[in-house]
This record gives C-alpha cells, sequence and structure tokens, in this order.
C-alpha cells in the first residue's frame, strides 16, 4: 500500500489547539525563484508567500494518479491546473495564518505520527525512511508533507471547534433522530459546490445558478458525479471527487439532514441554496443499523487524596495515609475525615465521593487499584501521578449509556455537519483579506 494516501488521511486527535489570529499582511508579487541551481517560475503569489511551478506540477501528478487509480476520468489539463493551484492557494493561506497564530508542528508530534503510519501499514519505523525512499520519494519532502497537513488539520479543527450548538438546536436534532427509524443508518455521500460571492449580484447569482443547473443535467444526462466535482465544484473537496465518506444519520450536513434517508443510492438532491452557494448531493450507497442498548460498568467510589510537599516526602505521606485508613477501619466516619483532609479540592466537599464512573475515567493506577477492591473494601495507600491516595468502592452496576452517548453523539455530529461550510466560510474570509496573484 502506498504510503502516499495518507497525505490527506492524517489523524490529529490529540493536537487540538486554540490559535488566536492576526491580520493577513500583503507584499509586493515576486516573479522566479531560485532552487538550488535551477530556476523555478512562479505561478502564484499569495501574501509574502509563492507557489512555484515545480510544486504544481507535483501536485497535479499526485492527483492525476489518485484519480486514475479511482477510475475517475480526468478533466482537461487546463480546469485540473487551475483547480489543483486554487487548492495550493487554499493551502498556502491556511499555512501562512497557522505560522501567524505561532502554530508549531514538533518533530516529537511529526514522528508520533509517522510512527502511526509505519504501524498502519505493518512496517517499523526505523524502516520508514527506506520504504519512502524504495517508492521513490524522498523521505525529507515526504515528512514536510506530513508536517503540513498535520499543520492544516490542526487549523480546520480550530474552526470546527468554534462552531457553537445551541440546547435547542441539541434538542431539535434529538427530536429528528427520533423521528428516524434508521437513525444508525450510514449514509455515503458526494458533494458539488457552486459557490456565491457575499456581494455577487443577481446576473452574478443567475449565472452561478445555472452553472448548478448545468452540473444536474449532466448528471442526470450520465456523467460521472466525481468527474463533475473535478471540474465544477469549489468545495475543498473538488479534486477528491466531491466524495465525504460513509456518515451516520446524525452526522449529516445540516442542509440535506432531512433529505438524504428518502434518497436511494445513485440518486441526487435538488439543487440547495446556503449562504455559500449551491449545493448538490449524491447518495452514493446506505447501510443500516439498529439501535441497541449500550451497557458499561462502572464503579462508584470514593478516595482520599495526599500531597508530597518539600516537608513531607512520600513515606511521611503513604504513613499518614495508613493511619487514616486505620481510623476508618476502627469506626471513623470516611467521608467526614475526607472532607477535612483530602487534598483533591473537586471531591473533598463530597466526602471524597467520586460519582459512578466507567472504564477510562480514572488514571491507570487508581483504576487498578479500584478494580482489585470488594465492596465497601479500602485500599491500600497507593501512588499516582496526582499524589497518594486510599480509596473505597462503594459498589459496581452494569448501566445502559445510550442516551448519554446519543446526547454526545449529537452534538458532536451537529459540529461535524457544519464543518465543511464552515471551513469553505473561513477559506473565503482568508482570501478576501489576502494579496493573490496567479501568473499561470
Amino acid at each position: 500500500m502506498s504510503f502516499m494516501k495518507y497525505l490527506n488521511q492524517v489523524s490529529v486527535l490529540l493536537l487540538m489547539s486554540c490559535l488566536l489570529f492576526s491580520d493577513v499582511t500583503q507584499s509586493e508579487p515576486r516573479q522566479l525563484s531560485t532552487r538550488g541551481d535551477s530556476l523555478d517560475r512562479i505561478v502564484a503569489v499569495v501574501n509574502d508567500g509563492v507557489i512555484l511551478s515545480s510544486e504544481l506540477d507535483k501536485e497535479i501528478s499526485r492527483i492525476t494518479a489518485r484519480l486514475r487509480q479511482q477510475k475517475t476520468e480526468l478533466p482537461s489539463q487546463t480546469v485540473l491546473r487551475t483547480q489543483v493551484l486554487d487548492r495550493l492557494i487554499q493551502q498556502e493561506l491556511q499555512l501562512q495564518r497557522a505560522e501567524k497564530g505561532g502554530l508549531k508542528v514538533t518533530d516529537d508530534m511529526l514522528n508520533s505520527m509517522l510512527n502511526d503510519i509505519a504501524n498502519s501499514n505493518g512496517v517499523k519505523f526505523s524502516d520508514l525512511p527506506a520504504t519512502i525512499e524504495a517508492q521513490g520519494q524522498s523521505y525529507a519532502a515526504y515528512r514536510e508533507d506530513i508536517r503540513r497537513d498535520i499543520a492544516l488539520q490542526i487549523m480546520q479543527r480550530d474552526v470546527v471547534s468554534n462552531i457553537k450548538i445551541t440546547p435547542r438546536e441539541l434538542e431539535q436534532a434529538l427530536a429528528r433522530q427520533s423521528r428516524t427509524p434508521d437513525a444508525n443508518a450510514e449514509y455515503n455521500l458526494s458533494h458539488i459546490l457552486i459557490s456565491v460571492a457575499s456581494n455577487a449580484t443577481p446576473e452574478q447569482l443567475a449565472q452561478r445558478e445555472a452553472r448548478a443547473n448545468e452540473v444536474v443535467s449532466k448528471a442526470k444526462a450520465g456523467q460521472s458525479f466525481a468527474e463533475l466535482a473535478v471540474s465544477y465544484s469549489d468545495s475543498s473537496t473538488n479534486v477528491d471527487g466531491g466524495n465525504l465518506g460513509w456518515r451516520n444519520g446524525t452526522q449529516l450536513p445540516s442542509i440535506i439532514a432531512d433529505r438524504i434517508p428518502g434518497l436511494k443510492a445513485g440518486e441526487l438532491t435538488e439543487i440547495i441554496r446556503s449562504p455559500s452557494g449551491f449545493h448538490i448531493f449524491r447518495l452514493n450507497d446506505k447501510r443500516g443499523g439498529t439501535a441497541s442498548q449500550e451497557l458499561q460498568s462502572q464503579v462508584h467510589a470514593r478516595h482520599i487524596l495526599l500531597k508530597t510537599t518539600e516537608v513531607e516526602d512520600d513515606n511521611t505521606v503513604k504513613q499518614r495515609l495508613e493511619k487514616i485508613r486505620a481510623r476508618i477501619l476502627a469506626g471513623e466516619d470516611f467521608a467526614a475525615i475526607a472532607s477535612v483532609t483530602s487534598q483533591d479540592p473537586g471531591s473533598a466537599v463530597q466526602g471524597g465521593d467520586l460519582g459512578w464512573a466507567g472504564p477510562g475515567v480514572f488514571v491507570g493506577e487508581f483504576e487498578k487499584a479500584v478494580d482489585k477492591l470488594d465492596e465497601n473494601e479500602i485500599s491500600e495507600p497507593f501512588k499516582s501521578q496526582f499524589g497518594w491516595h486510599i480509596v473505597q468502592l462503594l459498589g459496581r452496576r452494569t448501566q445502559d449509556i445510550s442516551e448519554e452517548n446519543r446526547r454526545n453523539k449529537a452534538y458532536a455530529a451537529l459540529r461535524e455537519s457544519r464543518a465543511e461550510e464552515a471551513i469553505d466560510l473561513w477559506i473565503r474570509e482568508l482570501r478576501s483579506n489576502a494579496y493573490i496573484e496567479v501568473l499561470l
């Protein structure tokens, strides 16, 4: 399996970042750039950055190879070159904003991602450079491609994280789910966006709508939707054939949530107007499931936490907890002692009570200590990253967490359903404040 496929599939679940952005500056255009002894023509100026002809050619080659592998008919070279350059301009704008916001993808972050990629392909991390070189790529260039993709996805995730969902919107989404018999069904979608400028004149609006109608006519006449997306779509997914992948019923874009479930595989939505333009969606495939209980083993525990200080080392704190444990075993009230001695501010006021918790809530050492206890048993003192504990197990239960998860998933899905449009609008804002000159 080629490692190139991972260049646009980098997962950054642990790399969330909130960034403060400053205004984009402008600079005078430059016409030529030298790399080593060679002369490389500039094809676009983006603020104080440039895109080189060699970079454009490299990206065109990569996307062409992928489209051919997917057996998608290629558009004309003029259209493809224009679409790919536009994508590179978008990426350059995002990377410039990341740099201005102080975002740095460290070598540790990069190596962690490369290690994941190696493991996914059954290759040792130490063998990754040789594997990449054997595919005809420079490992140094490959590392920088991955570093760039991590930065882009962090930026886009930051945009998505700022999408606000009101309580009313959440309740409406839950109500909509309850009216959908196959709420757990999944849908494979493709999308074409014909963008409309916010200040478009009526004539320009009519032209863009006519272009959307042209796309629908060609799609209904049998032309590949993926080919139309490459040639016509203004969405960031255009060079991917417009494919949005699999999404369950709660993750459908909000503008089509009530339309897609009624479509059959291969059918199109009507043209849908939104602030960003005209949208056309295609349902590629559908698979369903039925709702079921989600049972989780939970524990109810309470604890007393003491921390070491400059005057109380590990041994001293451990001995204090041993004496406290002995007092409780002799009949003193755990909650009363916890409320005045525990140094966990979150639980001390509750007599040390941590409530019901499922797997993964507690740190490893704490969870292991609780797992060994019988009901009402108090542990010996043990150490975690937070300090020294004694813990009492108050009970165990198996809980149906379907409703809790349903609400959590609905909230996340609402944000995800607005992600693409939020990113497209954000990129449009970046462009409107940027100096861009195309020199093709």
